[in-house]
């Protein structure tokens, strides 16, 4: 890619360039990863991954984005980001949207997203539900693009084209009564003619999440190593991790080389943009916790701890209260044990709750099956007031709260 030399790095010199790059250090109020958006998956959870940065959601527009994935993004990004996203030719639009459904119909190419981003700039001219939204255009597109419902007894458009289409419609995504509802940006921008930026957003990618291969880029775009290859970025520098090569933009070298040991404690939401990485293996080598953290359906946050993911968590809403249950992969340190406390407290912030249950558990070690129990409620005159009790000796069991 260019003349420097290839880098031989740990993985743990990459995670801590991660954790420096992500802004967890609650330096400033606008972290640079939101180049690529914040997954907002389950809803709500995007400002928690903020509020982790020390950012809050209040100039961030909810668009169907990567992948089709609802993500938080700044509103003046948006056209740059539709035209980023376009796909670059007809075979990374067929890439991105094959599926059994419409095998026939993702051969469409572009003509199918642009066909689909019509209608919906047709039909959401007015806040909107998803699913009235979804039958004027599953009427008004090919029906190569949908499939026979047999509940509904009904045809539908494929639902990966249908996201994937949104942000092109100029559609932004919000919810009311807990269902969804469509409706018009409020600065509409064209149909994108031909894909650009595309390099740019491949390139911050490879700044937030790398060193990466083509591969893990291709992942998280939703397409093909190919597909991408036209646009690989130049200025790139080869790096070794651990003896498996991977690409960084060659301007973040030196952070790399010398990425600092990091002392922060977080709780990542599922959808964090630090477990967007496409190396799982990296961040958590063992598999059985990938399963754990990296479930289709209904996962956990991740509990970071410096540069590691030492363990997961769940939380709950109970009336003015939020439960939070930590789950420690292994035994948590006490100062991991207070940073969580306060961790907590940001968390039912951000959600709106009057009061927090903090508990933590391990999984393994000689505390396992040990719950510790720190409550939380705000002090009469602001602020927040905690109780942390030790945990039982090890070997004991119980809780304490």
């Amino acid at each position: 890619m260019n003349g420097t030399a290839r880098i031989d790095v740990s993985r743990e010199q990459v995670l801590r360039y991660r954790v420096a790059a992500h802004g967890f250090d609650r330096a400033s109020p606008t972290p640079g990863v939101l180049v690529l958006g914040v997954q907002d998956t389950p809803h709500g959870s995007a400002p928690v991954a903020l509020a982790a940065r020390g950012a809050s959601s209040g100039a961030l527009e909810r668009v169907w984005s990567f992948r089709g994935a609802p993500h938080l993004h700044r509103r003046t990004e948006l056209a740059a980001l539709a035209a980023a996203l376009w796909p670059l030719d007809d075979a990374d639009a067929t890439a991105r949207i094959s599926t059994s459904a419409i095998k026939e119909g993702a051969k469409l190419g572009l003509a199918a997203f642009r066909v689909t981003a019509e209608a919906f700039r047709r039909t959401v001219v007015e806040p909107l539900g998803k699913g009235e939204v979804s039958t004027a255009v599953s009427a008004a597109v090919p029906e190569s693009l949908t499939y026979w419902c047999t509940p509904c007894g009904a045809r539908h458009i494929s639902g990966l084209l249908f996201q994937q289409a949104g942000l092109f419609g100029s559609v932004r995504v919000g919810t009311e009564r807990g269902k969804t509802v469509l409706s018009p940006l409020a600065s509409p921008f064209p149909v994108p003619e031909t894909a650009s930026g595309t390099q740019d957003l491949i390139r911050a990618y490879l700044r937030f999440l790398g060193p990466a291969t083509r591969a893990e880029v291709a992942g998280f775009l939703g397409t093909r190593p190919t597909a991408i290859r036209p646009v690989w970025p130049e200025g790139l520098v080869e790096v070794s991790v651990d003896g498996a090569s991977a690409w960084l933009p060659e301007s973040e070298a030196e952070a790399l080389r010398g990425a600092p040991r990091a002392g922060t404690v977080r709780l990542l939401p599922p959808g964090d943009p630090f477990l967007q990485a496409r190396d799982r293996s990296l961040l958590l080598p063992e598999k059985d916790r990938q399963k754990e953290l990296w479930r289709a359906i209904g996962g956990p946050g991740a509990v970071l701890a410096g540069s590691e993911i030492v363990g997961t968590w769940r939380a709950r809403s109970a009336g003015r209260r939020v439960e939070l249950t930590v789950t420690g992969f292994d035994t948590l340190s006490a100062s991991v044990r207070r940073a969580l406390e306060t961790e907590a407290q940001t968390v039912a912030e951000v959600r709106g709750a009057k009061e927090a249950l903090l508990r933590i558990e391990w999984t393994a070690g000689p505390w396992a099956a040990v719950a510790v129990r720190v409550r939380w409620s705000r002090a009469s005159r602001g602020g927040w007031a905690s109780s942390s009790p030790a945990p039982p000796a090890p070997g004991g069991r119980g809780s304490t709260g």
